[in-house]
Parts: structure tokens; C-alpha cells; sequence
């Protein structure tokens, strides 16, 4: 059996080296090389987990989990779900994209037995739906946050819809909530944990 590895953060300024000797070259470069294209699709999902990480204050000395069954955890223990869009890709478009976010039941990884769980889940509490809400390409900065607005919605609530199962449109979306701004976004999560937690011991009462 091969024990899980315990990640340590790092800082940008470990070098790459050779013979035990340095090159020059550090991680940071690593870092600009591949992860500066922040509207591209793989990026652009992991920046908005930061970003919502950012709002929430989790513990972003903590390395993100590629593995985990929910994306964050807040300090309050709530399990958050991160999901992203957007109108504009970084590849030519003859048009502005559709606006629709992921929301299948997944298979639960078990990291101590290496397996998935057979019934598929959400296991998140919460899931924040994130979109890059921009449609000017000569303009698009995905580090302004004004740029962004966010959509909260409890897994009940989810469970509950009868229009989405494997995906939500935008439309749905704002059917069942509006749509905040980063400044406001913590506390639509706790909202709506609360109303979550209120929806499940009304159903188990």
C-alpha cells in the first residue's frame, strides 16, 4: 500500500535542478508558462475556486485537493461546489458562448481504499456558480472581480429542481436565485446553507 503524499506548499522560487545543481529556471516560470490564459476553460475553473476561496476566507495556505468530493470547505465547515462559465473563450468564436454550469452526481474517490463509490452524489452543501460575466474581448480581465457575478444555490435546492439534472442554463439559474457580487458572495453562501439545512429537517420532520 502507497501512502497518500503530503503536499507542501510552495512559493515559486524552488528551481528546477540537474545533477544537483540549479538551472536558472524556477517554479514561477512554470506557473507564468502554463496558467496565465485565465478565460481559458481548465484555468478559468481553477481561478474561480481561488476567487470564491478568497470570499469565503478558507485557509488558502491549505493545498487544493484535485481529488477532493467538494471543492472547499469554509471556515463555518461549509462544503462548497465551484462552477464556472463564460460568453468569451480565448480561442476565435464566431459568436458568444452559451451559458450553462455542470451540476452531474459524481462517484465519491475513497482515498484510503483507491476507490470510487458506486451510487454517484453531490456531496457539496453549497455550489457557487461563477460567471465571468463579460462580453468585450479587447477589455476582459478576469482578475477584476467586477467582472464576475456569482449564483448560490443549496444541493437541496438542486435536487429539488425538476428542469436540471445533468446541467443549469443561466436562465434556470436566475429563475431560482440572483446573482451577487464578489463583496456580497459569503454571505449568499451562509444564506443559503441556512435555508439548505432548514429545506432538509423539514423533509426529514
Amino acid at each position: 500500500m502507497l501512502d497518500k503524499i503530503e503536499i507542501e506548499q510552495k512559493n515559486g522560487n524552488e528551481s528546477l535542478t540537474f545533477k544537483k545543481n540549479e538551472l536558472g529556471i524556477k517554479l514561477i516560470d512554470f506557473w507564468k508558462w502554463s496558467v496565465s490564459d485565465l478565460v481559458s476553460n481548465a484555468t478559468r475553473g481553477r481561478f474561480a475556486e481561488f476567487i470564491v476561496a478568497t470570499a469565503l476566507n478558507v485557509d488558502l495556505t491549505k493545498i487544493r485537493d484535485e481529488w477532493g468530493a467538494y471543492d472547499l470547505e469554509s471556515p463555518e465547515g461549509i462544503k462548497i461546489e465551484v462552477k464556472s462559465s463564460a460568453y468569451l473563450q480565448s480561442w476565435f468564436q464566431k459568436e458568444l458562448s452559451g451559458i450553462y454550469f455542470n451540476i452531474r452526481k459524481t462517484r465519491k474517490w475513497d482515498e484510503k481504499t483507491g476507490k470510487y463509490s458506486e451510487i454517484p452524489s453531490r456531496e457539496a452543501d453549497i455550489y457557487v456558480f461563477c460567471l465571468l460575466n463579460h462580453k468585450d474581448k479587447t477589455t476582459i480581465e478576469p482578475l477584476n472581480l467586477e467582472q464576475w457575478e456569482f449564483f448560490v444555490l443549496s444541493t437541496p435546492a438542486i435536487d429539488n429542481c425538476k428542469h436540471a439534472d445533468k446541467s443549469m442554463t443561466l436562465k434556470t439559474l436566475q429563475k431560482l436565485t440572483k446573482g451577487v457580487s464578489y463583496d456580497n458572495l459569503r454571505d449568499a453562501v451562509i444564506k443559503q446553507y441556512e435555508r439548505g439545512q432548514n429545506r432538509e429537517k423539514k423533509i426529514r420532520d
